[in-house]
């Protein structure tokens, strides 16, 4: 049984993560979904918040559960019997930083795999950084995040 980790922060979580989710669902026997609890960057959302939201938004994928973790990407990822690591890319700049990282990882725990997904051209702009500047805007992210992060996203600012 092959398990991937796909860790980030979600923070929140948009329709580009749940591609790269959904799609790994298809391809590995189980997928785990890794909030990354950085106590050092402040999130929007708390990690319980991104569990819900993550854990609303898979809960019709069988074989995804939603976690979280501090620590080392490649800790968490032996702990649960991980021989690879999902990641999604958009550009050129993330395949850059996700090759430092990804090279990283595999001098950390050689037997721990990356495979990359490629971002959706429908998905291809989308982070979560830029999503919460829209929605602090005032801006719609209807369309780009499931509807209950949407409206987490109005109360976080109070939008109408």
């Amino acid at each position: 049984m092959t398990v991937a980790v796909y860790p980030g922060s979600f923070d929140p979580v948009h329709n580009g993560h749940l591609d790269i989710v959904t799609r790994a669902a298809r391809v590995f026997d189980a997928v785990v979904v890794a909030i990354a609890d950085n106590s050092e960057k402040e999130g929007l959302f708390s990690v319980s918040e991104r569990l819900e939201m993550l854990r609303a938004a898979t809960s019709h994928l069988r074989n995804v559960q939603v976690d979280a973790f501090t620590g080392l990407t490649v800790t968490f990822a032996q702990t649960k019997g991980a021989g690879v690591l999902v990641k999604g890319l958009r550009a050129v700049v993330d395949f850059e930083y996700e090759l430092k990282q990804a090279s990283m990882n595999q001098r950390l725990a050689p037997s721990l795999d990356t495979v990359f997904f490629m971002a959706a051209r429908s998905h291809y702009f989308l982070s979560s950084t830029l999503i919460r500047e829209v929605a602090r805007l005032g801006g719609s992210v209807a369309g780009l995040v499931p509807q209950a992060v949407e409206e987490r996203l109005r109360v976080k600012f109070r939008m109408r």
